[in-house]
């Protein structure tokens, strides 16, 4: 066979093998991407749909409550209700109301099955049928966040709930006479599924201390019911109910009057930890080392290497899996740059898509959070996705969440969860999908090297990994350029940010993106090895880099630290051979290509391999 032949043949093999493998898992409309919220199973409301959370009746079925309505969030008719599921999710019984849309507002419903097999429900009910909160200007119509605490229950898995409505007794504090009805009516409300501690069940709810604008709610702290005989008690009439923290003042932010949507967790220790919600651009936590009756001081959370978590006024939920370890569910964006006019008005409401998630593992008495990896989108970046709960049954896990017009439940993949949880202790290259590795003479600059080919960006991704130590970081640095003379292609480069840059082209649109500027951990140096890993994931459209083992979050340049691609963006091949470093004020070390877009914890991995 003559040399050319074999060459084109073995072309063409390369370019099959990955159009195909991308096509397989990799395409943002192929059924088998798990992340993509269209390829949930959809659960069943009445037009609108939040927190639809489950518990896992004694007779092995899906019971799912949530708040629903014909009309928007905080419209007449909010009520809620139960649906059943004997398939994991898959399929749904009608509708079985636990309060009527006739009746007035109940909402916010979160469900705890007992040992027994009695499920209660908790929610914030309306019942003195208030139509209007004074001085709140065009919030004033919103009557769904205040009145009582008030619990039903089911003895027959869900399909029949107590016709009695029972009440937790509220105290009143100085933050709550301070609300727009001066103590005389409570704003609250709780989105936290109770857990199990030391044999008491707790959740996490928050006052409301004004009600108005801008964001409806202007101020709030949060709380935690506790009741020490709920797992046994029969009669609703005799349960203890006790709020923590051990004084009137709820827990707070560190700088903003938001902390709110508090959940938590009960660690192996024998602490409580707990996450909520704020608008200071960061997540919150703070742990408890005495059940509950007192609190560490508001601190944002952090990652392992002591970054704090970026995340907006989202519900950030963390559980704790059978398996012992903890899974967060976040947003990735946030910190100082938010801290705008535009963001006081509502943004901080905003940009729920793509749901990130970490794996936290617990260590000397904290929680320990991994590099994040993108959990859930959709191919809309407007799309809204919150308020999710997740099960765990037969070995499987699943997660419910809902975009508050139509709610689903998902299958995670367990392989991209334990490689969060893994994350700091692996050490292992990646080699699946490995289509290019240069390392030695190959790298040397001015040199050349034959392009694998890429699939188009509407079924896969890919990334480009590899060592480098620059004397300097000027602009317009090159570490390979594969692109034609109509600039089709890909090329990575130094920006004028002193930043590297990856640029695609596919001849007709062009997308680019750079790592983070500045000098924190995750961002360039000079005169020492460093990893890089640019990762274009072309189901989710999202670039990210990671450097040196930290996924780039933006620090404190910008909200984001990935970047969307153009959804239309299609195939950037361009030259068959890519120059490398033409100019170049440093050397490389190894360089390689993947046909697949690698997840955080394979990039840690890769860097923790050394060169």
């Amino acid at each position: 066979m003559p040399q050319h032949y074999k060459s084109s043949v073995t072309a063409i093999l390369i370019l099959l093998f990955f159009s195909f493998a991308a096509a397989q898992t990799n395409g943002p409309n192929q059924p088998g991407d798990p992340r993509n919220i269209k390829n949930g199973s959809v659960i069943p409301d009445e037009g609108y749909s939040d927190q639809p959370y489950v518990v896992i009746t004694n007779d092995g079925a899906w019971l799912c409550v949530m708040t629903t309505g014909k009309g928007v969030e905080g419209e007449g008719g909010q009520h809620i209700i139960a649906v059943i599921s004997r398939d994991k999710g898959r399929t749904w019984s009608a509708p079985i109301d636990i309060e009527p849309a006739t009746g007035v507002e109940a909402s916010w419903v979160v469900p705890f099955k007992t040992p027994g097999g009695r499920v209660y429900v908790f929610y914030t009910y309306n019942k003195a049928n208030i139509r209007a909160v004074p001085n709140a200007a065009n919030a004033s119509k919103r009557v769904d966040t205040l009145g009582v605490y008030a619990f039903k229950f089911s003895d027959d898995n869900g399909y029949t709930w107590s016709k009695e409505r029972h009440e937790i007794p509220m105290h009143v504090t100085e933050a709550d006479r301070d609300n727009n009805f001066g103590g005389q009516t409570l704003f609250f409300w709780g989105v936290s599924k109770p857990i199990v501690h030391k044999g008491a069940v707790y959740w996490g709810w928050n006052r409301v201390t004004r009600w108005g604008v801008p964001g409806t709610l202007v101020r709030s702290q949060g709380h935690f019911m506790r009741s020490d005989n709920l797992l046994t008690e029969r009669d609703p009439k005799k349960l203890r109910w006790k709020i923590l923290p051990d004084s009137d003042e709820g827990l707070r932010a560190p700088k903003g009057p938001i902390a709110e949507e508090i959940n938590l967790v009960s660690m192996r220790d024998g602490s409580l930890y707990a996450t909520y919600r704020t608008i200071d651009g960061y997540l919150c936590h703070t742990y408890s080392r005495d059940d509950g009756r007192t609190w560490t001081a508001p601190a944002y959370a952090t990652f392992a290497n002591g970054r704090p978590i970026k995340h907006p006024r989202a519900y950030a939920p963390v559980w704790k899996l059978g398996n012992g370890k903890y899974l967060l569910w976040f947003h990735n964006h946030g910190g100082e740059p938010v801290h705008t006019d535009e963001w006081g008005k509502g943004g901080y409401y905003q940009n729920r898509n793509p749901v990130w998630a970490s794996g936290g593992v617990e260590r000397n008495g904290r929680i320990e959070w991994s590099e994040p990896e993108i959990l859930l989108y959709d191919d809309d970046p407007k799309v809204r996705m919150s308020y999710p709960d997740l099960i765990e049954d037969g070995g499987r896990i699943y997660i419910t969440e809902t975009q508050k017009s139509i709610a689903r439940t998902h299958e995670l993949d367990a392989a991209l969860l334990e490689g969060m949880w893994r994350q700091a202790e692996t050490r292992q290259l990646a080699t699946r999908w490995l289509a290019l590795t240069l390392a030695g003479e190959q790298t040397k600059a001015n040199g050349s090297f034959a392009m694998p080919r890429l699939s188009s960006l509407q079924i896969g991704g890919f990334t480009i990994d590899g060592w480098l130590q620059m004397r300097e970081l000027s602009p317009g640095q090159v570490i390979f350029d594969a692109r034609d003379q109509s600039g089709k292609g890909i090329a990575l480069t130094f920006s004028n940010r002193f930043t590297l840059k990856l640029t695609l082209n596919d001849g007709q649109r062009e997308s680019a993106w750079d790592s983070d500027p500045g000098t924190y951990a995750g961002t360039l140096k000079t005169n020492v090895w460093q990893h890089f890993a640019v990762t274009v994931d072309g189901q989710a459209k999202i670039i990210s880099f990671v450097i040196d083992g930290v996924l780039n979050d933006g620090g404190a340049a910008r909200q984001y630290g990935w970047g969307r691609i153009d959804p239309a963006l299609g195939e950037v091949n361009g030259l068959p051979r890519a120059t490398i470093a033409p100019a170049l004020y440093g050397e490389v070390k190894a360089l390689r290509i993947y046909g697949r877009a690698l997840s955080t914890s394979e990039a840690v991995g890769n860097f923790r391999v050394g060169h």
